[in-house]
């Protein structure tokens, strides 16, 4: 299906740096348009949003994806020009190849195909992109997904194109993610003289009881599929760069990814109520990047696997590890989520890529889901 490589080259043309879309959600919106889609821009700040639907009442099937692109990195390490997609050995080269440029071009070319055959189909189908995926993603799906509360916007299923298979097209189904929480902590102490310690307080050595206890702590025994609760500290700063100084004030910044046994809210107690029993004079800034979301045996899952089993010649492994995604956003609406892709090895890597072969499969792996729901 070369309609989708050509289409993905296109994309891949437009160097959408998060939070740029590029033009890439333009071209796509007349595409849609031209098949008989309704297409809303809603732009936030800085942000380009696409909301695109097809069909009436539920059920709501949603495809989630997004336009921006992380940097390219030092380009002479690239084999071509990451802007400039290339296809070599049967191989499609260019930043936003597997994530996910080629995946919203299989949703758009799969979403043109079904409209076709299908053109009073039942329920709705629509497609949803943004452009602050890989960034802040205050102005992108988590915006919108406020528009759509306050619209009484429903939506039953959704199915995000986030590269999830690990060696070969469908070999790995996505039912869930864990949430994410970071901190930024500020421990206060006195500056002085390190010969003179009775005359400062060190917010180091005040503080490291307090980290080792939290890094240390097993916060459960994981959930389902989900693993354990994991906190991990990702960087220590104190100090003024001279050794005969006691600093005046530390900084820690940790994260948390953790399963459904838990809420943000509930962690952040638990964190601040042991720097409290180790008498620290703090302040902690945190960052709620998400609450952890799970698809339980359902139709949703229940089609996926059977048409991942089909494409990949074996069931897949339905896992809930990685990252995050903008799922997450869309789950709290009451959406069951799942995420399907090409391979992840090279995202956010030189020399980006995806197996044109697989690129040719994902609309017709996409369409086959979306029949099945609808």
């Amino acid at each position: 299906m070369r309609e989708v490589v050509e289409l993905t080259k296109e994309l891949l043309l437009r160097p959408s740096l998060t939070p740029d879309d590029g033009g890439c959600q333009g071209l796509i919106a007349e595409r849609l348009q031209r098949a008989g889609f309704s297409c809303e821009h809603l732009r936030y700040g800085a942000v380009d949003n696409l909301w695109a639907m097809h069909g009436t009442g539920a059920p709501v099937l949603v495809l989630l994806g997004h336009t921006d692109v992380v940097p390219a990195g030092p380009r002479e390490r690239w084999s071509s020009d990451p802007f400039v997609p290339e296809i070599r050995d049967g191989v499609l080269y260019g930043r936003g190849a597997a994530d996910m440029k080629g995946s919203v071009a299989a949703f758009v070319v799969a979403l043109e195909a079904f409209v076709a055959a299908h053109p009073r189909h039942p329920g709705t189908i629509a497609l949803l992109l943004t452009s602050d995926e890989e960034g802040d993603a205050i102005d992108g799906v988590r915006r919108v997904a406020e528009t759509f509360r306050e619209r009484g916007q429903q939506i039953d299923w959704c199915i995000t194109g986030e590269p999830s298979s690990k060696a070969q097209l469908g070999d790995l189904l996505r039912v869930g993610r864990r949430g994410t929480l970071s901190a930024t902590l500020s421990v206060r102490g006195i500056q002085g003289h390190v010969a003179y310690p009775d005359k400062a307080r060190n917010p180091i050595h005040q503080a490291m009881p307090a980290l080792a206890e939290l890094a240390a702590r097993r916060w459960d025994d994981g959930y389902e599929t989900f693993p354990p609760t994991s906190l991990q500290i990702s960087n220590v700063h104190a100090g003024t760069g001279a050794n005969n100084v006691i600093p005046g004030e530390l900084q820690v910044l940790f994260n948390l990814r953790f399963n459904p046994n838990w809420q943000a809210s509930q962690l952040e107690c638990e964190c601040e109520a042991v720097l409290q029993a180790h008498g620290l004079d703090y302040e902690v800034h945190w960052q709620r990047g998400g609450e952890p979301f799970h698809t339980p045996e359902g139709p949703l899952r229940a089609a996926a696997r059977e048409v991942l089993t089909q494409f990949a010649g074996a069931a897949p492994e339905e896992s809930t590890g990685g990252g995050t995604s903008d799922a997450r956003f869309i789950a709290p609406l009451g959406a069951q989520c799942i995420e399907i892709g090409p391979v992840n090895a090279s995202i956010h890597q030189v020399d980006e890529h995806v197996r044109v072969d697989d690129l040719e499969a994902l609309p017709d792996l996409y369409r086959s889901l979306i029949e099945r729901l609808l």
